[in-house]
């Protein structure tokens, strides 16, 4: 780790840490059952419009998920885009993805750190009040919150945390220029409301599957959140 950072926390940022307003997830299981490829789903986001892609792989193998997630991260650069392994520090580093995103039980901030590297984007999961006053304490470069809504996608056995605790969350944070990822149930039809309440970023999963046409939906989402 690099000298200069105080009790594991990242210095201040000059200006806050922008995240693209939409963080399209790559989750090979949700792709699976809507009859994608994780690579032709990744490819109908970038070719959308996306320029952040989170790949979460649950179920693979270690080979599996580094193969996936390398093949993933060459597409997304070739198109300007970055990319977020979720859970796996190692395979971020291995892929040359840009970052990796920590649940509660995985990996510490630091530890990632040490495996990805200081300029890499680190994020983390967090669901109550104390989990992200903690987060702040931790070198990372933004916070999820969440589920904010209902989601059949993912089940973490947290009840959902709704708009109010996206807004307390953004405030919490605004001193350390952390950027706020929201994730959980947010459709083209809540996203808006999702912004407003303070999330620099939407996470979504199924709805950009629910179409049939990805690139398109991505799209819808950038028109729309472009106009905020």
């Amino acid at each position: 780790m690099k000298s200069g950072r105080e009790k594991g926390v990242r210095p201040l940022f000059a200006t806050p840490f922008r995240l693209p307003t939409l963080c399209a997830i790559v989750d090979v299981d949700a792709a699976a059952r809507a009859g994608w490829q994780s690579i032709d789903l990744a490819r109908a986001f970038v070719d959308g419009g996306a320029q952040l892609l989170q790949v979460r792989a649950k179920h693979l193998s270690g080979a599996a998920f580094l193969d996936t997630a390398s093949a993933i991260v060459e597409l997304a650069h070739r198109h300007g885009a970055l990319v977020i392994v979720n859970d796996r520090a190692d395979i971020a580093r291995l892929a040359g993805a840009d970052g990796v995103h920590l649940g509660q039980d995985d990996l510490s901030p630091a530890g990632a750190c040490s495996i990805v590297g200081d300029a890499a984007l680190v994020g983390l999961s967090t669901h109550t009040t104390e989990q992200i006053d903690a987060a702040m304490a931790q070198p990372i470069a933004y916070l999820a919150i969440g589920p904010v809504f209902r989601t059949a996608t993912k089940a973490i056995g947290h009840a959902t945390v709704g708009l109010e605790r996206v807004r307390d969350a953004a405030v919490r944070v605004a001193q350390r220029h952390l950027g706020v990822v929201a994730i959980g149930g947010v459709t083209l039809e809540s996203a808006r409301q999702v912004i407003e309440a303070g999330a620099d970023s939407v996470a979504v999963i199924s709805d950009l599957v629910s179409t049939g046409n990805p690139k398109a939906r991505v799209r819808a989402y950038l028109q729309l959140l472009s106009r905020m």
